[in-house]
């Protein structure tokens, strides 16, 4: 049977970004089943043992409880369990002196979804027929929004401008608000922050004036915090989340731990969540609650939050400092090679300026020497200037032993020198 798909039928069953990627690497794997790899493309976070016994322990509160039934044998509310929305409203009360009540939340199944809700619910096509845009105000970002429109010409990104510093081998993006343009035509906004891929942090005053700059139109503001404080508080520089009445603050649980659950969570004005809230009882219902009930344990009693900046942040930072001394010690001096801040997430972000060969093509001559990256074109979703940066950069997992790391940094440093010296 070969059933004929529709537009979205198409467009959706398409692999995009670092998906087709990562479909290209477990075809790798199977094919030289015998040969080792350093596999540093992995988004999945390591089992830390002090968090999986943070969600054991939740997990026999939740089975010796008389809540158990109720949590695994009933539907829920659209909106998410009741338990964990009041655990999350009363931390962040607590934690950044809100007013949330249990109308300012929203539980989604995983943060994927609740971009694709609002990608859907604010851009796109109007009843009119017009374009509502989607707006990544600073690529690179996160190559999941490429996926989430069903509009794929109302995604929109924005080149940055870039801080580098020669001598130090760094640099960092920031937004270029002389081009980024946020109208009438935009439908929402959306960056992360830490980022995936880059590991960058937006500044309070930058994403007060992305706010800003959207709040004459009352388009929403999402701002993606699946790596920021206070779970799982993978920042390593000092951030504190932005609220505001156009802001749509998203998180999830799977860097603290639970991504197998598939837990978002939104924070916003009641207005725009009981949007999504609709659009959530129309795909699926509700999220499922068994994940939800052991997070409102872990919330309540603090541990969570403590164990992300006692375990996690410094788990990956300190798996940053081995990926940073490791290209220090092996890149060549006189190349110019430029490592992104490492400021957040679980990745590190390498610039290679002026490469003489594709992104793509020198993933494929490091898998010859037995080491696996993610190529950086695949997280330029929406921008469509052309820009030779966007294959000039490879996206580096921190997920890897502090050995595979190091050896890892070793491979590569010798397959660039080579590359760059037979050009």
């Amino acid at each position: 049977m070969n059933p004929a798909l529709s537009q979205f039928g198409a467009q959706m069953s398409h692999l995009t970004g670092v998906r087709a990627i990562m479909k290209d690497i477990v075809e790798t794997l199977r094919a030289h089943a015998g040969k080792q790899f350093i596999n540093l493309s992995a988004g999945n976070p390591l089992i830390l043992p002090e968090v999986e016994k943070l969600w054991r322990d939740s997990t026999a509160e939740l089975l010796a409880s008389s809540e158990y039934g109720e949590v695994v044998c009933r539907y829920g509310s659209s909106q998410g369990y009741g338990p964990l929305i009041d655990a999350i409203a009363n931390d962040f009360n607590r934690r950044y002196g809100l007013k949330l009540t249990e109308h300012n939340v929203l539980i989604t199944p995983g943060s994927q979804s609740l971009y694709f809700y609002a990608a859907n619910s604010f851009g796109g096509a109007t009843p009119d027929q017009e374009l509502k845009q989607i707006v990544l105000p600073l690529s690179p970002d996160y190559t999941g929004y490429g996926g989430v429109c069903l509009f794929p010409d109302a995604l929109v990104a924005y080149k940055p401008t870039l801080d580098v510093e020669e001598q130090g081998h760094r640099f960092k993006y920031r937004p270029d608000f002389s081009q980024l343009s946020i109208s009438e035509t935009t439908g929402c906004v959306i960056f992360s922050r830490p980022c995936n891929p880059t590991g960058n942090v937006l500044t309070e005053d930058e994403v007060n004036k992305i706010a800003a700059l959207a709040a004459p139109y009352d388009t929403p503001v999402l701002i993606d915090s699946a790596y920021g404080p206070p779970f799982p508080a993978l920042n390593f520089t000092p951030m504190t989340p932005v609220f505001g009445d156009n802001i749509l603050h998203c998180m999830s649980l799977s860097k603290a731990g639970l991504p197998g659950e598939r837990i978002g969570i939104a924070i916003g004005k009641e207005r725009m969540i009981k949007s999504l809230e609709c659009f959530q009882t129309n795909l699926c219902i509700h999220p499922s609650k068994y994940g939800q009930a052991i997070a409102a344990r872990a919330i309540n009693s603090g541990a969570l939050a403590d164990i992300s900046t006692t375990v996690i942040r410094p788990f990956y930072q300190q798996k940053f400092t081995v990926l940073e001394s490791a290209l220090h010690a092996s890149m060549p001096k006189d190349l110019p090679w430029f490592l992104h801040r490492g400021e957040g997430a679980i990745f590190a972000w390498l610039w290679l300026k002026d490469l003489p060969i594709s992104d793509w093509e020198l993933y494929q001559k490091l898998k010859e020497v037995g080491v696996i990256v993610v190529p950086g074109s695949t997280f330029f979703p929406g921008l469509r200037q052309e820009w030779r940066h966007k294959q000039e950069c490879l996206r580096i997992s921190l997920t890897g032993t502090d050995e595979e790391i190091a050896t890892g940094m070793k491979l590569l440093a010798t397959v660039v020198e080579k590359t760059y010296q037979s050009f």
